[in-house]
């Protein structure tokens, strides 16, 4: 069963809009809001995603040392595998809400 990512995020600003989220301490700390640190994690691994593919290109034309090739790659990679794992655990939280009772 595929659920769409922008159904989660619809479900949250819903949820966020009928009050259900806890009201904000005064004594918060102040910073990045979540989707200001989601946008940059999703940023960053664009990036690195697009530096392994820019590392790969290099490396078949023979501009790029293949050490530095493997590494790009790894990590973009290594990214691939956490961005998967946190759409996976987001999917899954979002069908437990589904799941609460009203």
């Amino acid at each position: 069963m595929a659920i769409p990512f922008s159904g989660a995020a619809a479900a949250y600003a819903s949820a966020a809009t009928r009050g259900l989220n806890a009201p904000a301490k005064s004594g918060a700390a102040e910073g990045p809001s979540f989707g200001d640190m989601l946008e940059s994690a999703a940023t960053q691994s664009i990036q690195t995603m697009h530096k392994g593919e820019e590392m790969t290109a290099k490396g078949i034309v023979g501009k790029a040392d293949l050490a530095d090739v493997v590494n790009a790659v790894t990590n973009a990679e290594v990214t691939l595998q956490a961005v998967v794992n946190v759409r996976d655990k987001v999917i899954s939280a979002y069908q437990e809400i589904l799941r609460m009772p009203m």
